[in-house]
């Protein structure tokens, strides 16, 4: 435990001409991705040893990092606003989002899709009838309608990132609970656009039409349903080309990776969240065994032995479990390359968080009521999960995280959100983020 605590103590103590000689601004970012990345390996274990998920110990680092100034030391306050570390962010929950799809069947997401649409629908409608005609009219009397409807938008959030980290983390992936919050937490993504779009018509227009709230809806089925239909249709006989010039795994890497790359960009080019498109790219090769590679040819070549009659039962027992580890190689080569984009992201969402804004006695006693009915509104939601485990489903759905920040920078940036409404946002979205990894992994494991 001291090797880790000294250095992270040298790391956090550089001296400011150390970094001016990185070389300019490309320079002192490589530094600061150093920084990052070692110091969210120092901080994972050591929550993994308290018992927590290693999320928390990546979110708890950016906290510290983002708040040093508290304490005179000013040397991380550029990255928090530097572009390229925020692409590198964006970047790492895109890369999340596809290891997640391709660690979920498409098959299962199909069994529970009733549930997990119950669930996304009464979680985006609960928090928000709770945020915008209840808990904001009463805990923040005399403002405007406005303002109430977009703290209902921010109440409605979910940041599916947080979650499937956890469920990810502890190789939970393959429940039903975590199945139905991935399921709905897609459709959240959808719901929570279509009602930030009618909010922000309502604000700018005065008026919003049925027509535009439609073709919102329209767009996002026919993007999901589409990409993954056509998907399907073309990605084996893309695979078996691409095998023909090269059945190495670099090729297959390149392929999954360029495919969750370009369907993050089409869903963003059409108005949703790129992690929508990266997660459809995942479920697309998730019914292929990609035979045409280069590991799955073991299999290929034992299969002859299954002619001799003394080894048939053993061949029997042991071709599927060769073609399942063989067929599923691609989840595993995306690994290497999410150690290093992933706490990225999971840092800099640390990072959004001001602790400045805890010292006002009023605005905190404001914030933990509007936390509470944040939480109590994914709960909620989380009873229609059924047998699958309703608190799981439902703290599941809790954590508001980057999106949260998202919706109320829109409200503030339209001019229907003070400074004292915005700090208020600002801790909801910290206490739901941060104590949603501890209290899912404690019930995971329970479970």
């Amino acid at each position: 435990m001291q090797m880790p605590r000294i250095a992270l103590a040298l790391a956090l103590c550089l001296p400011l001409p150390a970094l001016a000689a990185g070389g300019g601004a490309v320079g002192e970012n490589l530094l600061w991705l150093a920084l990052i990345l070692m110091s969210a390996r120092l901080f994972s274990p050591i929550a993994a040893r308290f018992g927590f998920p290693a999320v928390l110990g990546e979110l708890l680092l950016g906290v510290l990092l983002g708040n040093l100034a508290l304490f005179g030391i000013g040397l991380f306050e550029t990255i928090a606003k530097d572009p390229i570390i925020a692409f590198i962010a964006e970047l790492g929950v895109i890369v999340l989002l596809l290891q997640i799809g391709l660690e979920t069947r498409l098959a299962d997401l199909v069994k529970v899709g009733a549930r997990a649409t119950a669930v996304g629908v009464i979680g985006i409608a609960l928090p928000f009838l709770l945020g915008a005609f209840v808990v904001g009219p009463l805990l923040l009397p005399g403002l405007s309608q406005n303002t109430y409807l977009f703290l209902g938008a921010t109440l409605s959030a979910t940041s599916v990132g947080i979650t499937g980290r956890v469920f990810r983390d502890l190789g939970k992936l393959d429940t039903p609970a975590a199945r139905i919050v991935l399921g709905a937490a897609v459709i959240d993504d959808v719901l929570g656009l279509v009602i930030l779009a009618v909010v922000t018509s309502l604000v700018q227009a005065g008026s919003v039409s049925l027509a535009e709230v439609s073709w919102i809806i329209l767009e996002a089925v026919l993007f999901l349903g589409g990409s993954i239909w056509l998907g399907r249709k073309i990605a084996p006989h893309s695979s078996r080309w691409l095998a023909r010039l090269d059945a190495g795994p670099s090729m297959l890497f390149a392929q999954v990776l360029a495919t969750g790359l370009a369907l993050a960009w089409l869903a963003q080019a059409i108005g949703l969240a790129p992690i929508i498109g990266a997660f459809a790219a995942g479920l697309l090769f998730e019914p292929l065994f990609l035979k045409d590679f280069q590991t799955p040819k073991i299999v290929q070549e034992i299969e002859p032995l299954m002619r001799e009659p003394e080894s048939r039962p053993l061949m029997d027992r042991l071709l599927p479990i060769l073609a399942r580890h063989a067929g599923h190689q691609h989840e595993h080569m995306l690994e290497p390359i999410g150690y290093f984009f992933v706490p990225v992201f999971f840092v800099l969402t640390g990072m959004q968080v001001d602790l400045r804004t805890l010292t006002d006695p009023t605005i905190v006693a404001i914030a933990l009521g509007v936390a509470a009915a944040a939480v109590l509104g994914k709960l909620a939601a989380g009873v229609l999960a059924g047998e699958s485990g309703r608190w799981i489903v439902g703290w599941g759905m809790v954590p508001r995280g980057e999106v949260g920040l998202i919706f109320a920078m829109v409200g503030k940036q339209l001019g229907v959100m003070d400074e004292a409404m915005f700090s208020v946002i600002v801790i909801m979205v910290i206490l739901t983020t941060l104590i949603t990894p501890p209290v899912l992994g404690w019930l995971l494991r329970k479970s």
